[in-house]
């Protein structure tokens, strides 16, 4: 592994990039017009793949804990039709990405749910408010996107901050929630805060880091909902349960349930995961942290990753502790780092939802091929990846995969196909870095490093 790898790993990773104007100007005219706007295409889900007798632990897990561990002592969920109220939009890419949502919800999980305006006298609500950042951040500085119980928008929650009406664990019937999202940030950010908060205002409040096929992960790399997450919400939402009934009464009716509406998982033993402990959890929360210096990140890396092999994993925990620690590793260990991702790799491939993971570090692998002149190895990588960026809807991932395939067609000859793929992606890039500056700043820096091998080998 070259020097350079891991630091461009990290660009690859990095938050998003505030959004701005998306408009350029007409030739003919003189006028703006609008920029092609990314559309992702007809929702296709990476299905459920594991048993139903693992998803009825998970089930359990996510319904009956908070993240912070606190139990939840009753089953919690609406009764009726929900009704979805978005207050003050950025823009209609917002209510379109928030209708193509509510539409899954309809078709994939069964929730009766809509969108309105004015929803009627006593109906259960979820409100959607667009909150600019600085404003969120100064009343819960550690959420990038939060959802709260019994409110109906920012003012209300301010008011009753320190109420026990907004604590989730005294919450049985729920009858409202607001959820809240940065307004001035990316398109895609706002579109996976949707998925995440609004799926939660609906069904589990909790996340699990060992679960790599669903959005309820802190580690992020499933920015929209999938199959396992729709068949839960379906679960959830079965006639056969109630607001108010004990764990022990949702786990007896889980077995039935995921059998009738999972045949694929019947029959199929359940893994033994094993309890994931508090010291693991956070050393990987202080490894993902930007607001940590890169000597602590190491630090929390390196510890994650001995308390997984101590713990004798051997499943994506061990998968995503290897991956931190090459992401942060120090420049002079390069050959380690890649042992790592690679390490990381083959656990994530043997995973359900894994092989998004597994995507993931083939870009790593083929910015390292672009950088070092490998340019069909580069595509190769990039051609294994795409389908999981397409499927898994994330725009800022398949447009950096585009740019690494543009720059390895330009290293081959192919210059005019390498400009047309470049044209092709912007708009992808657009929505997920968040303008055309900023989509033009990930596509030179990718652009340096292809030109970068280019010039070295005809030296």
């Amino acid at each position: 592994m070259t020097r350079g790898y891991l630091a461009l790993a990290l660009v690859a990773l990095a938050g998003c990039v505030p959004m701005g104007e998306v408009q350029r100007l007409d030739a003919d005219t003189g006028a703006t017009a609008p920029l092609p706007v990314w559309s992702p295409g007809a929702p296709n889900p990476l299905p459920p793949a594991r048993s139903n007798a693992d998803m009825t632990r998970d089930f359990l897990e996510l319904g009956f804990a908070m993240e912070s561990g606190r139990p939840i002592d009753a089953f919690s969920r609406f009764e009726g039709p929900v009704a979805v109220v978005a207050v003050n939009p950025p823009s209609q890419q917002a209510i379109t990405d928030l209708d193509r949502l509510i539409a899954r919800f309809r078709t994939e999980a069964g929730i009766d749910i809509h969108r309105t305006a004015t929803p009627s006298e006593g109906e259960n609500r979820i409100t959607v408010d667009f909150v600019p950042r600085r404003q969120m951040q100064a009343m819960v500085p550690s959420a990038s996107c939060f959802v709260v119980p019994n409110v109906d928008g920012w003012q209300d929650f301010v008011a009753n901050r320190r109420s026990t009406a907004i604590d989730w664990t005294r919450v049985v019937q729920r009858t409202r929630a607001a959820v809240f999202i940065p307004a001035d940030t990316t398109p895609q950010e706002i579109r996976d805060c949707l998925h995440e908060e609004i799926a939660q205002g609906l069904g589990p409040l909790n996340d699990l880091f060992r679960l790599s096929d669903s959005i309820f992960n802190d580690d992020n790399f499933q920015t929209t909902l999938t199959g396992f997450d729709m068949l839960l919400l379906r679960v959830w939402y079965s006639p056969e349960l109630h607001p108010g009934m004990t764990r022990d009464q949702v786990a007896a009716r889980l077995p039935t349930l995921y059998n009738r509406l999972n045949p694929h998982g019947r029959g199929r033993g359940g893994a033994q995961v094993g309890i994931t402990p508090r010291a693991w959890q956070q050393a990987i929360e202080q490894a993902l942290s930007s607001a940590d210096g890169l000597s602590a990140r190491r630090e929390s890396a390196a510890r994650a990753l001995a308390l997984a092999r101590s713990e004798g994993w051997t499943d994506n925990r061990l998968a995503l502790s290897l991956m931190l620690v090459a992401r942060v590793a120090p420049r002079d260990q390069g050959e380690e780092a890649m042992q790592a991702l690679l390490q990381a790799a083959d656990i994530y491939r043997h995973t359900p939802g894994g092989e998004v993971h597994a995507a993931h570090i083939d870009m790593h692998l083929a910015v390292q091929a672009l950088a070092t002149g490998q340019s069909q190895v580069a595509l190769d990588l990039v051609q294994r990846a795409l389908p999981y960026a397409t499927r898994t809807e994330n725009a800022a991932f398949l447009a950096s995969l585009q740019f690494i395939r543009a720059e390895a067609l330009a290293q081959l000859g192919q210059t005019d196909q390498a400009e047309r793929l470049r044209l092709d992606s912007m708009a992808a890039a657009r929505y997920g870095f968040g303008s055309d500056a900023a989509a033009r700043t990930r596509l030179d820096e990718i652009a340096r490093i292809g030109g970068a091998a280019h010039r070295l080998a005809r030296l």
